[in-house]
């Protein structure tokens, strides 16, 4: 990379050969609004090295040791991190060298840099927890397998994402079903171990949505996100009320980036581009990223029919991220983001195939919109070295609108759903001898706007429209300690207890162990769970003129009740030679299990309850 003192450093300009001619027209545009006298005054006598040293969080570390060598060898210099994290080097001649960071309880951390004359790049070193050692003088191997996880997990990054064929488009899931055990796509929905109610959080502040079965599209873009750690049930008493997974999405920050804009831009196969421009920087204790992005393609849903008709989607979005280190214990983010898409329901052209006989759809000419808006704010404070206290409030809104065509047949069924969530989750975490103790709150309140409508066409029943708005709350408590019995046993306890207040009034008590089981020598790691959770139902439910046509095709709606699940998990890590070999065996009682049921021929999907399910499987992973 080259550097140069202007506002834009460098631009990344990636596209197809259809469309590079667009993308290097606008870089160059780009690049020639940059003023040039800048690059004329830039002092070339003094090279400047300077950055900061922060953990995985962003918070700073103070009086870590910086020593700057010369790849050549001859020049070095040291420095020493103040209590933001900061330091620098002065007159440093132009070269490549390497820096090598020194902190207690951190694993030493080399980088080799490049310093250019005139530039002075604000350079951002992160730390990792110290690994473990067998002795004083050698070092254990690097170990694959980890043995305090009692819950399976996946941790997927950015070069996982640039990777995989797919996994970077805006409205793909591909990122999560092309590495997560158990996880796939049933009518664009993403399911996993049996379920779809899961838990999406955002830098760790979980994103309340009770619709089941509402959007067709993923609310986040892939090229946003920097790494995402999918815990696959079992999830501790802090984490969630949601058994099936728990999807936590920690964002693109700025601190990777010194004033650095990024194009991308694709065009393929039924008219599909996905494109997005970005752009993102900071100084010493702020960073900024920002980005647009928009999608289009005739292949939006992907119908299990021979050919894709009247399947067009198409979206656009942003997203914001701000962090700030205040002072050394004090760390504000801000995460901000804005969602709008149209989706076509496709159709099968053909009254006389084997899919229209049950139900046909040729005459439907129904599309859905979608709309999703999110902020969250959170203020980390370190009380002390081991006490981390968190508190976020957040605001999510989420429409989904299904429009029919106006001839469908048998009937045109309509539904406008809109929903409001405002809240706010507060954590303490402390360190306390073998004990990693972790208590808080996840409150907020809901509005739910709902019109639902039905013509028709074939004159079987009368038509109808109604609307609803209902009020509704869900506050969860929790309190849970994972304690580190010795170097080779780990237990986690916890309870969580849910008060969800609606149409019904509806209270759970969930309470969770586990532990895991480290055989060094062998370096096997077993795990087990046994857990209980409870999952908030959807606040509408059939009233009216839809109960009525309900009971005159002799069926009947009762009011939703809230899952309540009782799992129990088992599990072995293996290490074979460099590869990880993982056993899962796992088992779910549902009560009130939720699920949805598709209205005639349309795609619109109607929350309904099963009495009962028994979930049992078992994964195998290399």
């Amino acid at each position: 990379m080259v550097l140069f003192p202007l506002p834009v450093q460098e631009i990344v300009v990636r596209s197809s050969f259809r469309c590079g001619f667009f993308a290097a027209v606008a870089a160059l545009i780009l690049f020639l609004s940059i003023p040039y006298s800048q690059a004329l005054a830039a002092d070339v006598s003094a090279v400047r090295v300077q950055g900061i040293v922060h953990d995985s969080e962003h918070h700073p570390i103070q009086n870590a040791a910086i020593t700057l060598q010369s790849a050549g060898g001859g020049t070095s210099a040291t420095a020493t991190s103040n209590q933001d994290g900061y330091f620098s080097f002065t007159s440093v001649p132009s070269g490549t060298y390497t820096v090598t960071i020194l902190s207690s309880g951190f694993d030493i951390t080399q980088t080799r840099i490049n310093v250019l004359a005139a530039s002075a790049p604000m350079l951002h070193f992160m730390l990792h927890v110290g690994s473990v050692q067998q002795s004083v003088h050698v070092h254990a191997r690097a170990q694959v397998v980890n043995p305090d996880a009692v819950t399976p997990t996946t941790n997927i990054g950015r070069d996982d994402i640039a990777r995989t064929p797919g996994a970077d488009r805006t409205d793909s899931v591909a990122m999560i079903t092309s590495y997560v055990p158990g996880a796939y796509l049933v009518h664009d929905m993403l399911h996993i171990r049996g379920g779809h109610q899961i838990s999406w959080q955002l830098d760790g502040i979980e994103i309340p949505n009770t619709n089941v079965g509402s959007n067709l599209g993923p609310q986040i873009d892939p090229k946003d996100i920097r790494t995402l750690e999918v815990q696959r049930g079992s999830e501790s008493a802090d984490l969630t009320s949601k058994t099936y997974g728990a999807f936590d999405i920690v964002p693109r920050t700025g601190f990777d980036r010194d004033n650095l804009a990024e194009i991308t831009t694709s065009f393929g196969s039924f008219d599909q581009t996905n494109d997005q421009i970005n752009f993102g920087s900071h100084t010493e204790k702020f960073a900024y990223y920002a980005s647009l992005n928009g999608n289009r393609t005739n292949y939006g849903l992907q119908p299990p029919t021979p050919q894709a008709v009247h399947d067009a989607a198409n979206g656009v979005g942003g997203f914001a991220s701000l962090l700030y280190n205040a002072t050394p214990k004090d760390q504000l983010r801000s995460v901000v983001q804005l969602r709008k898409d149209y989706f076509q329901i496709p159709y099968d052209p053909v009254p006389a195939s084997v899919e229209n006989q049950i139900y046909n759809s040729s005459g439907l000419r129904d599309g859905q919109k979608e709309t999703d808006g999110l902020a969250t704010f959170t203020w980390a404070h370190t009380l002390n070295a081991s006490t981390l206290l968190r508190f976020s409030p957040f605001y999510h809104y989420n429409s989904a609108n299904y429009q029919p065509g106006v001839h469908d047949l048998p009937i045109a069924a309509t539904s406008n759903h809109a929903s409001n969530y405002a809240g706010v989750q507060a954590s303490l975490g402390t360190e306390i001898h073998r004990n990693t103790i972790q208590a808080g709150v996840y409150a907020f309140g809901q509005h739910d706007h709902v019109l639902l409508g039905a013509a028709f066409n074939n004159g079987s029943f009368t038509d109808f429209q109604i609307q609803n708005s209902t009020l509704g709350a869900l506050t969860e408590e929790y309190l849970s300690d994972s304690f580190k019995a010795s170097n080779w046993l780990t237990m986690i306890a916890g309870l969580r207890s849910s008060q969800f207040t609606a149409s019904l009034t509806e209270m759970e008590t969930e309470p969770r162990v586990g532990l895991a089981l480290h055989l060094p020598k062998i370096d096997w790691v077993f795990r087990a769970f046994y857990g209980r959770y409870y999952q908030a139902p959807p606040q509408v439910t059939a009233a009216g003129p839809l109960l009525n046509y309900a009971n005159s095709a002799n069926t009947a709606f009762s009011a939703l009740h809230g899952e309540r699940d009782e799992e129990r998990q088992f599990g072995v890590q293996i290490p074979l030679r460099g590869w990880l070999l993982d056993a899962d065996t796992f088992q779910n009682r549902a009560k009130n299990y939720l699920d949805h049921s598709n209205v005639g021929e349309s795609n619109l999907f109607f929350p309904v309850t099963i009495d009962g399910a028994l979930i049992q499987a078992w994964e195998l992973t290399l």
